[in-house]
């Protein structure tokens, strides 16, 4: 979505004024609440001792996750890891970067203290035997997570496990099951149940801000495109190249025996997000946050059918995975049989397209929420634009039309042009007030909250994003890669989302089978 700097502004400041009348109440509390995250998600501080966390993974991911964990929430007490660069990056932290700190910034320790007192085990299974964790984090290549998350609940952790849980549906149900035997905690890190941008905008959306939502759009652009240039560094001495599922081997992980954790190559251990027996590709890797937040947007159903399309458009050798996708979901609207509300109109299909492309950036990534009233654009998780439909006999500026919102004899919100002269709603300071500067994406909030379901067991208290929302995700990717495989349409079956069902989508080839 191309726009000018004028209009892009116009755009926040349209949220801002409609959040200003939709949540005044809700975002006036948010601005004098100690943790905003915590008012927002209905937990509190710890009463009890810290969580003690050991992380298994400590690649980009899992140093994400140590440097945004709270520490009066969870502390990382031990680690596992086989590559000797990724080691060291999680002891020193990436240079200049806030979200990869490593221990020692972290937790403001010495080398001696780190030594003394974070444990490190080769073999994650030893990590598993140390009675004194309470909580297993999880962050390895897609194809390790259903076996390690497995082995840590038989273990007797609770376990949050980076996104997706696993790479088939019927591997999700499994540990649900195995997690409830257990009475642990299961958590996946689907981050955005805990943005509170996310939060907002889908309380204007329920509001019915935007009118009735048929289309939704969600993209993942990048640009890997340029040529390797394995010579050349940039200002901070880093080698410039064009995949970041590609990066540079460095020197000191040459010697690592990659055949004896089973990888064919060094390549493949590095680069496993190429690889189709390793992860799950651009639909997986990416598409399946978005997708399921496109679910919670629509009133968290699930999609009826879906097709596409995609392959290895572009690059040529070191992956197998496509380098384009395009994925066209049907979900259900209001009116359908198994939308929310429910009706009896099965024509009220909602489309959600999904692409990934990795030779053009000028979109980003983000969603786009079209309604009959208006369209919600949101920006790499950071920025939503609200613009206006004209009505009947309006010139069609959307773009550029500043809105305000009205309550409707119904008391729904209804958007109408602003003034000329207009400077936003009453409300729109206190929703600037309230969202600026909160910046968290969620990665924080999520271990938070996991850490006061442990510390406050009950039925009631679960985390966000728990056995049923991977169980969805998981679903979406796995399906849709066999759809875009196949070239095929694919209709899910509701049993798939069901935690209590035995049913499961058919694996790739029994699907073949019966083509």
């Amino acid at each position: 979505m191309n726009l000018t700097p004028e209009q892009r502004q116009v755009g926040r400041q349209n949220y801002y004024n409609a959040l200003g009348v939709s949540r005044r109440d809700v975002l006036k509390s948010v601005a004098v609440a100690p943790a905003a995250g915590a008012f927002y998600y209905g937990y509190s501080q710890l009463e009890d001792e810290t969580v003690r966390a050991g992380l298994i993974g400590t690649g980009s991911q899992g140093n994400l996750l140590l440097s945004v964990a709270n520490p009066d929430f969870l502390r990382f007490e031990a680690y596992s890891e086989i590559r000797p660069s990724q080691i060291q990056r999680v002891r020193n932290g990436d240079a200049g970067d806030p979200m990869r700190l490593g221990f020692l910034r972290k937790y403001n320790m010495s080398e001696t203290q780190f030594e003394q007192e974070v444990r490190y085990h080769r073999d994650y299974r030893k990590l598993l035997e140390n009675p004194d964790l309470d909580l297993v984090v999880i962050a390895l290549p897609l194809h390790l997570h259903f076996s390690v998350v497995r082995e840590a609940l038989l273990a007797g952790k609770h376990v949050f496990c980076e996104a997706p849980l696993a790479e088939r549906g019927d591997q999700c149900k499994q540990l649900a099951n195995l997690a409830r035997e257990k009475n642990l905690v299961l958590a996946t890190g689907h981050h955005r149940h805990y943005s509170m941008l996310y939060d907002n905008a889908l309380s204007l959306i329920e509001d019915g801000v935007l009118g009735e939502v048929q289309h939704v759009r969600a993209f993942w652009h990048r640009n890997n495109s340029w040529p390797r240039l394995d010579n050349a560094t940039d200002a901070d001495g880093s080698v410039l190249h064009d995949d970041p599922w590609q990066d540079p081997i460095p020197a000191m992980d040459a010697n690592l025996d990659y055949q004896g954790y089973g990888y064919e190559s060094l390549e493949e251990l590095c680069w496993w997000r190429l690889h189709r027996r390793m992860g799950g590709g651009l639909v997986t890797e990416l598409g399946s946050h978005q997708l399921e937040v496109c679910g919670l947007l629509l009133g968290g159903v699930h999609p009826l059918a879906v097709s596409g399309v995609g392959g290895g458009c572009f690059f040529d050798g070191h992956r197998d995975i496509e380098d384009q996708v395009f994925a066209t979901f049907e979900f259900p609207g209001h009116s359908h049989p198994q939308g929310k509300p429910g009706g009896n109109n099965a024509d009220d299909i909602v489309v959600v397209t999904f692409s990934a492309i990795s030779s053009n950036s000028i979109d980003g990534y983000g969603e786009q929420v079209m309604g009959s009233r208006g369209t919600m654009f949101v920006e790499q998780e950071q920025n939503v634009m609200l613009f206006k439909e004209p009505a009947p006999g309006e010139k069609a500026t959307r773009a550029a039309t500043e809105i305000s919102l009205t309550l409707s004899e119904t008391s729904q919100p209804a958007i109408v042009a602003a003034e000329s002269d207009s400077s936003g709603s009453a409300g729109a300071g206190w929703a600037q007030a309230a969202t600026a500067g909160n910046s968290s994406r969620g990665y924080r909030e999520e271990l938070e909250h996991l850490a006061w379901c442990i510390r406050n067991p009950s039925a009631e208290n679960q985390p966000r994003c728990g056995p049923a929302a991977a169980l969805a995700t998981a679903t979406y990717a796995q399906v849709a890669n066999q759809a875009i495989r196949q070239r095929r349409r694919i209709e899910f079956q509701p049993g798939w989302f069901d935690l209590e069902s035995a049913e499961a989508p058919p694996l790739d080839e029994d699907l073949l089978a019966g083509s």
